[in-house]
């Protein structure tokens, strides 16, 4: 396969996931706005978490809603838990970096707030732990993976959320995880400001 082909088999790939996304992941993207929402006006907030890619995509989600989306509005309360590094060394020295965000959680989260938790395979230690501690802190979860869920799928309550892209690439579980956290702002958006495009 030459260069341009194999460029190309990106874009037809993407392409392929997005669509079979769509369809599986339409109604529960829908219920999870209305979850997100719910909570920002009952005054509760938003706590996200991830590794690597998934940090950069959960720093990437509460900087939309602090900041703005594609309209002007109020900020809405969001932490993401990968952001501050003397927190995760501190933790991850002291107790080991499995428990990193756990702490977190467990420090900030309150009744009624929501995690959203990323992760591409499913099994990241860390993001595990924070899911336990957010059920035990009485929060819901919404759950971004891919490859199946992996361990996550088997953590998740009936009331959580999981948004498992269908596919087992990390690069393409990535591209459609930033499209359901940018329609997770646009879906909040219109709700709290009215339904345009």
């Amino acid at each position: 396969m030459d260069m341009t082909s194999r460029m190309s088999s990106h874009f037809d790939d993407a392409i392929d996931t997005f669509k079979t996304s769509s369809l599986a992941l339409s109604a529960p993207l829908s219920a999870a706005v209305d979850l997100l929402f719910g909570a920002l006006a009952n005054n509760n907030k938003i706590l996200s978490c991830g590794n690597g890619g998934s940090a950069a995509d959960a720093q990437h989600f509460i900087a939309e809603l602090v900041g703005r989306f594609e309209r002007d509005r109020l900020p809405l309360a969001g932490i993401a838990l990968n952001t501050d590094t003397s927190i995760l060394t501190a933790v991850g020295n002291d107790y080991g970096f499995d428990n990193v965000f756990e702490r977190q959680v467990t420090a900030l989260g309150q009744p009624g707030d929501v995690l959203v938790a990323i992760s591409t395979s499913g099994n990241s230690s860390n993001v595990l732990r924070a899911i336990e501690a957010a059920h035990d802190r009485e929060m819901l979860v919404i759950a971004l993976t891919g490859k199946g869920g992996g361990k996550i799928n088997e953590l998740l309550f009936e009331t959580d959320i999981h948004l498992c892209v269908p596919h087992d690439r990390t690069m393409r579980i990535q591209e459609v995880h930033i499209l359901l956290l940018h329609a997770l702002c646009d879906g909040i958006d219109a709700l709290l400001l009215g339904d345009t495009l």
